[in-house]
Formats: structure tokens, sequence, C-alpha cells
């Protein structure tokens, strides 16, 4: 970790050193850590402000001497259920990184990773032919991002594949739930790729040049991964629109089912009904003199429901 002398006191950013390259981290920006950045590496006004926001659209700005990146990757959030977006916010220019704010964790645990691997002297040897430029300190962190998005997109497949064999429980309000968090995550996710893959063509495009040479093939790969990515995320959006509907059409048939025994068990006892009021009225009625009156009418009353059994399952209504 490096402090850099400032009028006042000092500026506490935490920097790694491979030779001339630097790798600088402010995880908590403040006021006089972007002011020092301004003033030492010359940035755009309007660079050094969007790093103060939270809800900024990926992009990346094109200068002479350096790229501004705003990207966006999901992490999930702590009760483990929910996906939220994490900006990543990086300054490339030719001999450093700097990465900027609460960005992904992952970002953190390389940054942490490498500066402890320097410290135990592992990383001084080079093994790594591109780990003395900016281009591979930025193809190591997108590499990782990319690969941390990649697992928590298995994850969610997995999820979707217990859904699809707890689908045929009874236990409704449980598979409701899981299919509103899979189906609410995978539209986040797409809210999160779709506007960065123009984004990331520029790289293999060669719009976005970068420093080093014989860059290419790694930018593709970076393609590759996310176009990997982003093709998974449409088989969800398809799979969980497909379990979502399904599941509609088995509880629209098991609310029918129960419909239709509720109507028979009506339409059965709507008979019985008028026959025990209408003998339970003060007033003269057949037979209701005759000893044999009460078995005589629970004996009507036992035809009648045969009748209508007969009846329905005649019908096929049954």
């Amino acid at each position: 970790m490096l402090s850099f002398p400032k009028t006042g006191g000092f500026i506490m950013i935490e920097t790694i050193r491979f030779g001339t390259l630097k790798w600088h981290h402010i995880i908590n920006p403040t006021e006089e850590n972007l002011q020092f950045l301004k003033d030492n590496f010359h940035f755009h006004p309007l660079d050094i402000e969007d790093c103060l926001s939270v809800t900024q659209r990926p992009k990346i700005d094109i200068y002479d001497d350096y790229y501004f990146l705003i990207l966006h990757f999901p992490s999930i959030d702590k009760t483990n259920r929910f996906i939220r977006t994490k900006e990543v916010k990086i300054f490339w220019g030719k001999d450093y990184i700097i990465t900027i704010g609460t960005s992904h964790w992952v970002v953190k645990d390389l940054f942490e990773k490498t500066l402890q691997s320097l410290s135990e002297e592992q990383s001084h040897k080079n093994p790594d032919a591109l780990s003395g430029t900016s281009d591979a300190i930025l193809y190591k962190i997108l590499y990782r991002l990319m690969d941390e998005s990649y697992t928590m997109l298995n994850k969610l497949g997995y999820e979707m594949e217990l859904i699809n064999r707890n689908l045929f429980e009874r236990h409704a309000e449980k598979i409701i739930e899981r299919i509103s968090i899979a189906r609410r995550n995978i539209i986040h996710i797409n809210t999160i790729f779709k506007p960065q893959r123009g984004l990331f063509h520029k790289f293999e495009s060669g719009e976005i040049k970068g420093y080093a040479e014989n860059m290419e093939e790694y930018w593709g790969n970076i393609l590759d991964y996310f176009q990997k990515m982003w093709d998974m995320v449409e088989d969800y959006e398809e799979l969980i629109e497909g379990l979502s509907k399904t599941f509609d059409s088995m509880q629209a048939n098991r609310t029918n089912e129960i419909m239709r025994v509720l109507t028979f068990i009506s339409t059965t006892l709507l008979p019985l009904t008028f026959i025990t009021g209408l003998y339970g009225m003060n007033v003269g009625l057949p037979l209701q003199n005759h000893p044999l009156s009460f078995w005589l009418l629970i004996g009507m009353m036992v035809l009648i429901v045969v009748s209508l059994i007969f009846w329905f399952k005649r019908k096929k209504w049954l």
C-alpha cells in the first residue's frame, strides 16, 4: 500500500507495482482521492464525476492516452437469492490500471491475491508472458469477472432444473416463488449484459487498440465468453417462460378439476335440498302421513343421485 502526500495529510491508495507498471485500487473514493487522480493523471473531469456515481450505464470513453471503462456484472446478494448489479470502473493507461469504487468483489479479491503473491515473492518470476502490460491486467480482471458470471449462470440453470423436477409437486406457493425469483434474476441479467454486447465487440474489432501487441486473440476469448453467457441467458429466458406457462396450465387444470367436483356436488345436492325443504313445510303433501314416508323419501333421493351420476357419466362429465 502506498501513501501519496498531499497538503494537510495523506491520500491512501493501494498500489501494486510490476516494474514501471502500476495497479492502483481505490475502494471508497473520496473527493481528495479523485482530485489527486485528476491532478496527477489529467483525467477528464466528467470521468472523475462518473466515479462518484453508482448508476452509470456501461460505456468506454476513448482518449489519446487512456481509456475509461464502466462495466456491469451480476453479483448475488447477501440472501443468496437475488442478483444485483455491480459496477466496475477502470482507468486504463499504457503503464497503469486504476480500479475505482466498491466494485465487484472479484476485482478486490484479485487485487488482494496479487498483492499477497507479490509479498511472498512468487510473482516476480513472471510466469505469464502478459504480466508486464496493462492490457494483461485488464484481461485478467475481465476474465475473472466473466468466469464468476458464468459460474453464477450455471447455478441459475441448476435452479431451473430443480424447478422443472418439482413442477408436478403440489407445493404451489413454493414453486410460484422460485419461478418468480428465477424469472426476475434472468431479466436482471439480461438488462446487465444487453447494453455491453457492442462494447465488447469493440475490443475484437480493433476499435479499442490497447497498448500491447497480439492481444486480438485474448480480446476474442473475452468476447467468446461473453457471447456464450448471452446465449445462456436467452436459453434461460425461453426455459423459464416455458416452465411458467406449464405451471400455469397445470394450476388452471387443477382448478378446473376442483370446480368440476364442486359443481357435481352442488348439482347433486340441489334437488335433495329442494325435496327436504319442501317436506319441511307445514302444508299437506303426498305420502306425508304414510308410515313409510321417511324411507320412501330416502329412496327417492338415492334414486335421484344414482340417476344424476349415470347421466354425468354418459355425458362424460365425470
